[in-house]
């Protein structure tokens, strides 16, 4: 069953992290502010979901940097249960998709938690004073496929908070897989 993400809440200042990143470099959320805005995205490597729409993620995020916005992805899930979303398939994966943002590991899934992440894909956007505008979909889907070519929400919204610091009052919450958290 898929999942929903909550309503954006406003305003709520990004949590640092510290993580390794797919390049075995680590990455802390002042490595990747980025001058207009930031975008954090939880997602993974098996999901459909994240599968139906990374060619969109990675062409977003290229034209987002040209606006002075940074991205950074995170994987949390339980990669013993879930053997595709290791470290070693994540590297593998970055590479088929030709990632130009780090993609990090949130092994102990703190930093998911800290978030309050539900689902892969899961989209925080935030201004240029890591102040939350965008908690939504990256476009609208009907059986994993586009319903639209043209830009998508993620984009036109990230768009906006590049250049009002502001995001969209009306937000469709994204969907996707929940993530798989550890037996703990």
């Amino acid at each position: 069953m898929p999942l929903k993400t909550p309503i954006c809440d406003f305003g709520q200042v990004a949590k640092s992290f510290e993580l390794k990143s797919t390049n075995n470099e680590i990455i802390k959320l002042n490595d990747v502010i980025g001058t207009n805005g930031t975008l954090v995205m939880f997602i993974c490597n098996h999901c459909p979901y994240v599968k139906a729409i990374i060619k969109d993620i990675v062409e977003d995020c290229k034209n987002l940097e040209k606006l002075g916005v940074k991205a950074v992805a995170i994987s949390a899930n339980d990669p013993i249960n879930y053997p595709e979303d290791s470290f070693e398939n994540m590297i593998k994966f970055a590479k088929k998709h030709q990632f130009n943002f780090p993609y990090l590991f949130d092994e102990t899934q703190n930093v998911a938690k800290s978030y309050d992440a539900v689902c892969t894909p899961d989209f925080f956007g935030y201004n240029n004073n890591l102040g939350l505008q965008y908690r939504g979909r990256i476009r609208e889907l009907d059986n994993l496929k586009p319903v639209r070519a043209d830009d998508s929400d993620l984009f036109t919204a990230m768009k906006q908070i590049a250049e009002t610091g502001k995001g969209p009052e009306t937000q469709i919450p994204s969907v996707g897989c929940g993530i798989k958290w550890l037996d703990n």
